[in-house]
């Protein structure tokens, strides 16, 4: 299927290019008070700290701590209107960073053709934690974070992975609206 703005790519090619992460955990940015998405790779090396909106981290926290609503979230909608066109989420990918703000894209399997969403990380982790699908993020990202935060802040990368990897469970906490 042909999708604007989407180079056709080799499932290798991309695998080559992207790092598997899980939710380390949500927090609260001291200095600004907006939550933060917290994202490690598998080996617990590479650490991305991505922020979001209050809206988007509870939808995220929600699912991490299995709470239940009385009425679907609006995550909850988007996964039962893919089941009904007949499609599952098959991962997703934290794939550009641009001008300071992170862009995801959400891949789906509908009938043996790949369907691709343009989408706000946040609502892309939101969406699948509940598809129960892997998360990605691009080595392209990973880099040009890195990068960024040469040049916007006093913290090295380095000195940011190591207070993000010090943090205990009772730091990282358990995320509270």
């Amino acid at each position: 299927m042909h999708l604007p703005g989407f180079k056709p790519e080799t499932e290798e090619k991309l695998a080559e290019q992207e790092v598997e992460v899980r939710i380390r955990g949500l927090m609260m940015d001291p200095s600004t008070r907006q939550p933060i998405v917290v994202l490690n790779d598998l080996t617990g090396e590479v650490v991305l700290p991505i922020w979001v909106g209050l809206f988007e981290a509870n939808a995220i926290a929600l699912e991490i701590e299995k709470a239940t609503t009385p009425r679907p979230m609006t995550h909850d909608l988007m996964r039962a209107a893919i089941h009904g066109l007949n499609a599952r989420v098959t991962r997703v990918v934290v794939g550009s960073l641009r001008e300071d703000t992170f862009h995801a894209t959400i891949w789906m399997d509908q009938g043996g053709e790949p369907v691709a969403l343009d989408a706000r990380p946040s609502d892309a982790i939101a969406l699948a934690l509940r598809a129960d699908c892997p998360i990605f993020v691009s080595q392209q990202v990973f880099d040009h974070a890195r990068r960024a935060s040469l040049g916007t802040s006093n913290l090295s990368p380095e000195d940011l992975r190591r207070w993000l990897e010090s943090l205990n469970d009772d730091e990282m906490g358990r995320y509270k609206m």
